[in-house]
């Protein structure tokens, strides 16, 4: 499974989920660059003092913007419950195309700075899971460096079907760019 949030007393996790809401929000009317921590303090009507003991700055909380918008999605197709096959795989990488297409049509205007923000959660999350489901099948061999592997080659392919102006069929796409993803695991099937 993947680390779950850590338990948390109730009022500091509504606190946080007011804070998360009031950013989602903004993010849907306006840029990144253009949301002050103000402005989040504002829309979760609490004070600034607040936001700063659950956030350094606005980085972060996009940073946990995106661990738990992403980790929702995974969640929700209950891939953090199942094990390595090619169906999981084909799921695991239609999932990542969705949230990036997502993630890009919702936001107001996507900027250059959030991209790198979004990578790296999005393939950390990817990275562990590869290697939780590979770890279930007992390998002999190390699992770090093909999970490593599959998550950057499994965001690459994502974000250049989220960026293409000419799309093709997601389930089209899925199932070419399956393969090359799948051949870097098959060792462990």
């Amino acid at each position: 499974m993947l680390p779950k949030e850590e338990k948390l007393d109730p009022r500091v996790k509504r606190t946080r989920n007011l804070i998360l809401s009031a950013f989602n929000d903004l993010l849907a009317e306006k840029s990144f660059d253009a949301i002050s921590v103000q402005d989040v303090t504002e829309k979760a009507q609490i004070n600034r003092a607040t936001f700063y003991k659950h956030f350094v700055d606005k980085y972060e909380l996009l940073d946990r913007w995106v661990e738990r918008q992403f980790r929702h999605e995974i969640e929700t197709r209950v891939l953090d419950a199942c094990h390595y096959t090619s169906d999981n795989l084909r799921v695991l990488i239609l999932t990542v195309c969705e949230f990036l297409s997502k993630v890009r049509t919702d936001c107001a205007q996507s900027q250059r700075q959030f991209e790198p923000l979004i990578e790296k959660q999005v393939k950390n999350q990817v990275y562990e899971l590869l290697n939780v489901w590979l770890r279930k099948m007992n390998p002999p061999i190390s699992t770090e460096i093909p999970a490593t592997v599959a998550a950057w080659a499994i965001y690459g392919i994502a974000s250049y079907w989220s960026n293409s102006r000419k799309r093709a069929p997601l389930e089209k796409f899925v199932d070419e760019a399956l393969p090359l993803v799948a051949v870097n695991l098959e060792q462990f099937a």
